[in-house]
């Protein structure tokens, strides 16, 4: 009977060792005695320690000392070399863009001028205060493009940052051209006008975009022009919007801003063709007016 509790004792003084938290466990003193006089088995648990490898302990020493590596050193080196581009590249974009706020200051100037001529201003007086203003702006090409030469074949990347002051640009000398001649300023004359080169040169997609602005113009053009008693003004536009909207449909444009400009085209020849055809049923116009009808028909 005796034995019997002294081996439920041990049993369950061996259990609360091994659950136990403690690292080194004390043996119950009644236990101490019991385990030396009883002749009973006694029970041994084994504690196994489980160490880390040496590997890890060695990268976790590299890691915290800051221990370089080749690659390590390529790779700072590469970013090193991002930081310098990027910075540069930054200010060189910052000079790209004081110039274009030159240029569209300019162009401001030139379009406040430009609309003295819906006010039935003198119109020789007009253009010799608009073309007072193109050397200033072919100064600030010029000052543009050896800005951009600085990095060779590089012309896109800022292109960006110029386009829409040069939009704008197209599209005042193109009307200034087309009030002083009745025509059309081609890409080839655009580009001699701002003297421009193979190296910086005039993108197609703004001379078409500048054109397209243009024909925003010419309604409230015709519009004022016909208040004044200009009765022929919509006979010569309508046949000048007729052939460019004509041209611009044999290109294949893709649905972008282009392509939205050119589809308001439409709205400002539909403009036109009321006025004109409200002046031609009201019997107004000069004794020109059926030789106008025949070529507007044939276009």
């Amino acid at each position: 009977m005796m034995k019997s509790a002294y081996r439920t004792a041990l049993i369950l003084a061996t259990a609360l060792s091994h659950r136990s938290l403690n690292p080194n466990p004390v043996t119950p003193f009644f236990l101490r005695n019991a385990s030396a006089t009883a002749s009973l088995p006694l029970i041994y648990c084994t504690t196994t320690v489980t160490r880390r490898p040496p590997t890890c302990n060695h990268f976790c020493t590299s890691m915290a000392t800051g221990d370089s590596s080749p690659t390590s050193a390529a790779v700072e080196k590469q970013f090193d070399k991002f930081r310098y581009s990027l910075e540069e590249s930054g200010n060189l974009r910052d000079r790209i863009k004081a110039v274009s706020t030159e240029i569209d200051s300019t162009t401001r100037i030139m379009h406040s001028i430009l609309l003295l001529v819906h006010q039935s201003r003198p119109i020789p007086a007009v253009l010799e205060k608009v073309n007072s203003q193109v050397d200033k702006l072919k100064q600030l090409f010029s000052k543009l493009a050896e800005i951009v030469g600085e990095q060779p074949g590089q012309y896109y990347r800022y292109h960006g940052d110029w386009r829409s002051e040069t939009q704008q640009v197209v599209s005042l000398l193109a009307f200034t051209h087309w009030l002083e001649t009745g025509s059309l300023l081609i890409h080839t004359e655009m580009e001699q006008k701002l003297e421009l080169n193979s190296e910086f040169c005039l993108d197609v997609e703004d001379y078409l975009t500048g054109i397209c602005f243009m024909s925003n113009e010419l309604p409230r053009y015709v519009v004022n022009q016909v208040t004044a008693g200009d009765y022929d003004c919509p006979r010569k536009v309508l046949k000048f919007l007729t052939d460019l909207h004509a041209s611009f449909r044999m290109l294949n444009l893709r649905n972008d801003f282009l392509r939205k400009k050119f589809d308001g085209m439409k709205y400002d020849l539909r403009k036109v063709e009321e006025v004109y055809y409200d002046v031609k049923i009201r019997g107004l116009g000069s004794k020109g007016v059926a030789e106008g009808d025949q070529s507007i028909q044939e276009s």
